[in-house]
């Protein structure tokens, strides 16, 4: 059995968002070193804030300000931070009830160690050096001995000059990816410049790529059937926004290709003709780059156009 691999991946993209007026006053807030919070129909205060009521779901608006000062309810230690988390030296996760609000919020407390936190311990919000609208401009909790703040939050109207209307949060998922058997197998095969696939033993159909189980069926699969190199475009879409880091001029054309005694359409990049002459049924072939471990595009083989008749079922 073929050596199984892994890998690590890495999925990050900026998440872009606009604010309503409630989240837009919050960010706004810390900012100018205030915490909001917004009252319920019941009364209770929601530090961080929402547009709507939890429980009788109807907008909310009375905004209010409360203390920076606060209980923690609840904590975590943090021994081994992470990148880009709020500090470098180990912290604990804390849930923390500022003084006037009736939820807690969550955020990081600067401690020298686990020993150093508990549950009701009093704590005050450090506040970033450089703040600009967002979560982080609190920088952490740290320990506080001193008097507590109002039990009473302070109504607040909530504007600020030039509020933060929007906001983009990187979004990044670090792992290792194990392919499995099957997709090893299919992956070392690209290696030989070669397309495998497994068949079903029940209804016979060639998966590629190989999933280790039929996905019509729910067989495992183990016979390996080497497909293609040639296939046909079932569809297409063409491309007019260039992703970064990625080195390819936009527009150009992604396709869903069948090769040639495959019964699944697998992903790839049709090159080697303009990107408005690509069409359902091109006969293609695929361009591997100079020591590359997979194929970098399909380009037209010069064959007729296949009878739609032929790829219908995979489209």
């Amino acid at each position: 059995m073929p050596d199984v691999l892994s890998a690590p991946l890495v999925v990050e993209f900026p998440f872009t968002r606009s604010l309503g007026p409630v989240q837009s006053a919050f960010l706004t807030g810390l900012r100018e070193r205030t915490v909001l919070g917004v009252r319920t129909d019941d009364g209770t205060v929601l530090v961080p804030p929402v547009e709507y009521d939890p429980v009788t779901a109807n907008e909310l608006g009375d905004l209010v300000e409360v203390a920076p000062t606060g209980t923690v309810t609840t904590w975590a230690w943090n021994p081994s931070p992470r990148r880009d988390q709020p500090l470098d030296a180990p912290f604990a996760w804390v849930l923390v009830r500022l003084d006037g609000a009736g939820t807690a919020l969550l955020h990081v407390l600067d401690a020298p160690g686990p020993d150093a936190v508990r549950t009701g311990m009093r704590v005050r919000i450090r506040w970033a050096a450089t703040r600009t609208g967002a979560i982080t401009d609190i920088a952490c909790f740290e320990p506080y001995e001193g008097e507590p703040g109002p039990t009473e939050p302070a109504p607040h109207s909530g504007e600020f000059t030039d509020p933060v209307t929007g906001i983009v949060a990187p979004a990044r998922l670090d792992y290792v990816h194990t392919p499995g058997r099957a997709q090893s197998a299919y992956i070392k095969a690209l290696e030989e410049r070669r397309t495998v696939g497994e068949r079903c033993p029940a209804c016979r159909k060639v998966y590629v790529p190989p999933r280790g189980a039929c996905p019509t069926c729910g067989v495992a699969t183990a016979e390996q059937v080497e497909v293609g190199p040639r296939g046909t475009v079932t569809t297409f879409c063409i491309v007019n926004i260039k992703a970064k880091n990625l080195d390819i001029e936009v527009p150009y054309v992604y396709a869903h290709i069948a090769l040639d005694g495959a019964d699944l359409a697998l992903h790839g990049r049709i090159a080697g003709i303009p990107y408005d002459q690509v069409r359902m049924g091109l006969r293609v072939e695929p361009v591997w780059s100079e020591g590359a471990r997979h194929v970098d595009h399909y380009r037209p083989t010069g064959e007729p156009d296949a009878d739609y008749d032929t790829y219908k079922e995979l489209v």
